[in-house]
């Protein structure tokens, strides 16, 4: 199976999220996430994370993290691998407790309202499921750090930050009113059942401006090997695909428009297919859509064609 590539950089924002083995609970009493906190916390200490928001649910965890120094992978490897440890000693197992790979997602963190929306999926997190009744306030489910938020300052674990998401609320200081306010508005935004704008939260790779996504996916393009295959590489391959296009569009001083308007077989539309088939690892059905070109068997005939043509110049030169 392909493996994600962990984008590391200083000052990263992530939403971690990773699941029990089998669906299975990674919990079985207020004990054992006590004990996911506390190693959540010496965690903190050794990679120099700040915690945003955490949730734990019965058989899954939720994280929002920043890394000032580019910490996640070796941080997340000693916090699961400590965890499990100390799991699997207290009730006597051995194996794995956790599913595989941990979901990451890149946060903008530029304080554009990303990381606030982020902070609040996670803390809405056992209302959604019901763990809650609805006359309990959110404040009444122990194990997340939304009972943290409404805390004094100094109350709190220095590992955790509020001021982040205060901010991006417009609540200017962290002070009894502060915390009353964002209370408020997370138990009124508990109620509205609007929530569709989780969806890039649930999927995906990253939730934010799209001048930051573009900035990561041409890191990202650089450093990818053949081994990943998924929804990043696609996506940084039609980033690359499309420079690629422009470049071309340039050469030739046409616009936008003016390549809609030729033909479908254009000489120079193929050239242009040719170029992005060898240079970049886009489908023929986004070079068709993308040029104009009708139908992916169109594209493949042109493109044949092409090959066999310079095939026969190839032979004649020889």
């Amino acid at each position: 199976m392909a493996r994600k590539l962990r984008v590391e950089y200083g000052g990263a924002v992530y939403h971690i999220m990773n699941r029990g083995d089998r669906r299975e609970p990674i919990f079985q009493d207020d004990d054992d996430r006590q004990r996911f906190v506390e190693t959540l916390g010496e965690t903190c200490v050794r990679s120099g994370w700040e915690v945003h928001a955490y949730c734990l649910m019965p058989n899954h965890f939720h994280l929002l993290i920043e890394t000032p120094q580019p910490t996640l992978v070796a941080g997340m490897k000693w916090f699961l691998g400590t965890y499990t440890g100390r799991f699997n000693w207290r009730h006597k197992l051995f194996g794995h407790l956790f599913s595989g790979r941990y979901k990451s997602l890149i946060v903008d963190g530029s304080g554009s309202g990303y990381l606030r929306t982020v902070c609040e999926y996670v803390h809405l997190n056992p209302a959604r499921a019901r763990l809650l009744t609805p006359e309990q306030a959110l404040r009444e489910y122990r194990w997340s750090s939304w009972p943290e938020y409404l805390r004094v300052p100094g109350k709190r674990p220095e590992w955790l930050r509020v001021d982040r998401v205060l901010g991006e609320a417009g609540i200017a200081k962290d002070s009894a009113v502060g915390p009353q306010e964002l209370e408020r508005r997370m138990e009124a935004r508990r109620g509205s059942q609007e929530d569709a704008g989780y969806k890039p939260i649930r999927r995906g790779w990253f939730f934010g401006e799209k001048a930051l996504k573009q900035e990561l996916l041409g890191q990202m393009s650089e450093r990818m090997g053949p081994e990943h295959y998924d929804e990043e590489r696609q996506e940084s391959q039609r980033e690359k695909a499309d420079r690629v296009v422009g470049e071309e569009l340039r050469r030739r001083k046409w616009t936008e428009v003016m390549l809609w308007e030729r033909k479908k077989g254009d000489r120079e539309k193929v050239k242009i297919a040719v170029r992005l088939r060898n240079e970049t690892l886009v489908t023929v059905a986004w070079i068709a859509q993308r040029l104009q070109m009708g139908s992916v068997a169109n594209v493949n005939t042109l493109l044949y064609q092409w090959r066999q043509a310079n095939k026969k110049v190839s032979v004649h030169k020889n």
